[in-house]
């Protein structure tokens, strides 16, 4: 608090954005924890209801599950009867629309990284000048003490900008890199389920496959006869 007091109005500033930063960091590590799934099993469990044209129990799967790549592929499954380049169309307009989900608040803490030097300098300028003014009103005489004592009070803000910018930067990177990830899964779970909704539905279903051997079996008089 005597640092505080010691720095200026500006030192103020600061602390709202320290607070700000740790905020947006906590807020963003728990929304990317949420939205990461294994889409590995997803598409796994998704592959065996599609290969038996069970669509509602996927998109039921789908909206169960939190995350983007669960979104992207439930817009899929949606219109599974369209063509390939229209599927394609589908899984990328669904794709852009999560980018700004995941990329949300970001830009606010790069900002902070960006403007936390600039306010800590222009706290030590501030300071500096206010040193000379005072120095300059008792006519310009002035002990070293007093001097590094004006000094010091004013390079508080400076260390403090960077105490702040410092963090907010290595935050920003650690959620981008996140959220990359995120996007490079959405991307995979788009292209794996169309390409699994394009090879598997044209097939019969194991269900559908299953009742045909068994008239067969029913019926070898009619077989023969058609033979």
């Amino acid at each position: 608090m005597d640092l505080i007091t010691k720095g200026g109005p500006l030192m103020w500033l600061l602390l709202g954005c320290s607070v700000i930063a740790i905020a947006i960091f906590l807020e963003r590590l728990f929304y990317f924890h949420r939205a990461r799934i294994d889409v590995g099993d997803l598409l796994f469990g998704l592959r065996n209801l599609i290969r038996n044209k069970a669509y509602a129990e996927a998109l039921s799967e789908c909206a169960a599950t939190p995350g983007p790549a669960a979104r992207v592929i439930h817009s899929a499954i949606r219109r599974y009867s369209a063509p390939r380049t229209e599927l394609k169309e589908i899984v990328q307009e669904s794709g852009q629309l999560e980018v700004p989900k995941l990329e949300k608040h970001l830009a606010v803490l790069l900002t902070v990284a960006y403007i936390a030097p600039l306010i800590g300098l222009l706290g030590t300028v501030l300071g500096l000048v206010d040193t000379f003014v005072q120095i300059n009103a008792v006519g310009g005489f002035a002990t070293v003490a007093e001097i590094s004592q004006g000094v010091y009070e004013a390079l508080i803000t400076s260390a403090a900008g960077l105490m702040v910018a410092i963090p907010s930067f290595v935050f920003y990177s650690h959620l981008r890199a996140y959220a990359k990830s995120l996007m490079h899964d959405m991307e995979s779970a788009g292209i794996e389920i169309v390409n699994t909704i394009c090879d598997l539905r044209s097939q019969p279903s194991d269900i559908i496959a299953i009742r045909s051997d068994q008239a067969e079996d029913d019926n070898p008089d009619e077989v023969a006869a058609g033979a």
